[in-house]
């Protein structure tokens, strides 16, 4: 009798265990908390991201602490009117002069350029270069360009980062600098003409010496092609394949 009434307090005891576990398990979340989470997806969705903003346009933004970090960052020490100026670009400085006589239209006006075009970058860069040179020396300033430039370029072919726009052109303005004012374009060779496999073959030449060829599927291609590799053999660092 004593042993069934063991058997029946621990039987108790497991269930009550058991269900205070399940008590405890259980996540208290109402249910309207996930169809308004989807709703709130959904919504999200539609609308699309969020446009991109620039970094000036956060309340944390402090233009005299971000100017004092760059020169830290680079390791440099800049003129600090001088970086400032450098980093303005002229289209803000000539609508800073306008917002000062128009203050009226200037509101409606949206005269800030982000995302910044590579022009931009690539303009604001050789300032920093200049007014580095001013607040140390051309040295600092070559070695400045030699860190955070050449050593991007290092292993890599320069003509697929420089592409010309019209190489026969460039091609004519740099001979000309050399003292050669005649170049011979000449059709060479040309193969399955008139189908859209056509290819031909076109040679630079002046004073019947070789200057570059190329091939392309017309002979204007053909010809500026020929024009960049007379370019690259120009430049003392072109290596023959």
């Amino acid at each position: 009798m004593s042993l069934c009434r063991q058997s029946f307090l621990l039987l108790r005891r497991s269930v009550v265990q058991n269900v205070c576990f399940r008590v405890t398990e259980t996540r208290n979340i109402k249910r309207w908390v996930s169809p308004t989470l989807k709703e709130l997806k959904r919504r999200r969705d539609k609308i699309g991201p969020e446009p991109e903003k620039p970094r000036s346009s956060f309340l944390e933004w402090n233009y005299e602490a971000e100017i004092y970090a760059f020169g830290k960052r680079l390791g440099e020490e800049f003129d600090k009117k001088l970086l400032k100026q450098a980093l303005i670009q002229r289209e803000y400085a000539n609508m800073q002069e306008f917002k000062a006589k128009e203050q009226v239209i200037v509101p409606l006006i949206n005269f800030q350029e982000f995302p910044v075009s590579k022009e931009t970058l690539s303009n604001t860069f050789k300032a920093v270069v200049a007014v580095l040179k001013r607040s140390k020396d051309l040295n600092r300033a070559q070695i400045f360009v030699k860190d955070f430039v050449l050593s991007q370029m290092n292993g890599k072919d320069v003509y697929e980062l420089w592409d010309p726009q019209n190489p026969y052109e460039y091609l004519t303005t740099l001979l000309n600098e050399k003292g050669i004012t005649e170049i011979e374009p000449r059709l060479c060779n040309q193969s399955a003409v008139n189908t859209i496999l056509a290819n031909f073959q076109v040679g630079l030449y002046s004073n019947r010496k070789l200057l570059g060829i190329g091939w392309g599927e017309n002979i204007k291609i053909a010809k500026e092609t020929a024009a960049l590799d007379a370019i690259q053999r120009i430049y003392k660092d072109y290596v023959p394949k």
